[in-house]
């Protein structure tokens, strides 16, 4: 049931039903178009919500159906951008290239991003969380032809990001969460100018705020990069006290499995922490007793009252059945950690 002493939700995605797109792909083609493909986003959407709530799951998403790429889906509605003659760019500091979209003048929003947010806030009556990539993030995966500066650009978007927030508070979402993997790759770029653009992002916002920094999907690049950081991952060290001190409510962060020292933890006094207790990066279904583990491990280091038990990172390029066994152990795993 919901209520957990330790409210559980995950990061964000889930992956996308066979009759919907590829599977196990982070870009996956649609099986649709038009009004057809909508009405499968829908359908993927309520799946999903059924889904999280039968886990027990406390903060409920859309799973992110109607989005491609959590990044895109929003890039696909600004303007200034040219998605016909992409760029092959090398992307987080390198770690991968890929063929990005090109800034050709000034980004503008002229129209709802999200909508789809409706269909969750109408279909469950638990807390609901929605999720936006970050303006550093953005800046990341975007070849500019226009701006000239990282910093320029990341407020532009973070005043569109801030247009697209508001909306989606106005629709009733309890949590808007942006999303910010390129703050573990830039680190001294994020404690300084990412936090001021994510400050910006969220500027006159009530609902609550989150900003979601990982290690990365389960891919093979990010497997591969992450192999490479040695046996003590501090790179959350240089942003935490940035983000300690700025208006955002809620960090999540990777922990299962990973080489994280949970002393960083405790740099984030005074905020909600979402720990990553549940590993994305393995088909490798936790027991209610490690997930458990990894929570009484967290609570070492973060009040019982600010501890939030989440996944590393999204579910998106996962089968379906793995990850509702995750989702199944994150719930049961709560449960069994608050007594």
């Amino acid at each position: 049931m919901p209520g957990n002493i330790f409210p559980t939700s995950i990061a964000g995605s889930l992956p996308k039903p066979a009759w919907l797109a590829e599977t196990g792909k982070l870009w996956p083609s649609w099986r649709a178009e038009g009004a057809a493909l909508a009405e499968a986003q829908r359908d993927a959407t309520l799946l999903w919500i059924k889904e999280q709530e039968d886990a027990g799951l406390d903060i409920i998403t859309d799973g992110e159906q109607s989005r491609q790429h959590f990044v895109h889906g929003f890039l696909a509605h600004v303007g200034g951008i040219d998605f016909d003659h992409k760029q092959r760019i090398g992307i987080r500091d390198n770690r991968y290239e890929a063929d990005c979209p090109v800034v050709t003048g000034p980004v503008t929003l002229d129209r709802r991003a999200h909508p789809e947010a409706a269909i969750l806030r109408a279909h469950t009556a638990r807390r609901t969380k929605f999720t936006l990539p970050g303006p550093m993030t953005l800046v990341d995966t975007l070849a500019d032809r226009h701006y000239g500066d990282r910093r320029a650009l990341a407020m532009a978007f973070a005043a569109l990001l801030n247009q697209e927030a508001r909306a989606l508070e106005g629709d009733g979402i309890d949590i808007i969460q942006f999303d910010e993997p390129a703050f573990n790759v830039y680190m001294k770029e994020a404690a300084g100018w990412g936090v001021a653009a994510l400050e910006a992002a969220r500027a006159g916002l009530s609902c609550t705020t989150a900003v979601h920094i990982c290690y990365g999907y389960g891919i093979a690049a990010n497997i591969s990069w992450k192999q490479g950081l040695g046996e003590s991952w501090r790179q959350y060290e240089q942003v935490f006290p940035a983000l300690a001190a700025s208006g955002i409510d809620q960090v999540s962060l990777e922990f299962a499995n990973s080489h994280v020292p949970p002393e960083l933890m405790s740099l984030l006094g005074g905020k909600d922490v979402l720990v990553g207790v549940i590993d994305v990066a393995t088909d490798a279904v936790e027991t209610a007793d490690e997930v458990a583990r990894r929570i009484e491990a967290a609570g070492r280091y973060v009040p019982a009252a600010r501890l939030c038990p989440c996944t590393n990172c999204g579910l998106a390029p996962m089968a379906r059945p793995v990850a509702r066994a995750k989702l199944r152990a994150l719930g049961e795993g709560a449960r069994l950690a608050a007594g």
